[in-house]
């Protein structure tokens, strides 16, 4: 039964991921890109989570750890680069 709903669950996060994809292609601004994206990052993240216990191997937590630091990073390089220069007077 559990092996049962984590494979539920891994499906289920895949196919949000689809729809947070739709989103990022359609969004009409950067900011629907933006957490897009970012529910993308927070989806995989969860699905890799999801995979080290249902397989029992601490590689996946490890790799999701890099993901998760790679994504921060993204998304703060993704905010400095829309949020333009501030003006100093």
């Amino acid at each position: 039964m559990t092996l049962f709903s984590l494979d539920f669950m891994v499906y289920f996060f895949l196919g949000t991921s689809v729809f947070s994809m739709i989103r990022i292609v359609i969004g009409p601004s950067s900011s629907d890109r933006l957490i897009g994206l970012n529910l993308v990052a927070a989806q995989v993240l969860a699905i890799f989570v999801l995979m080290a216990v249902k397989e029992n191997l601490a590689v996946y937590l490890d790799v999701a750890l890099v993901y998760d630091i790679f994504g921060f990073v993204g998304i703060l390089a993704i905010c400095k680069y829309f949020g333009g220069k501030e003006k100093l007077s």
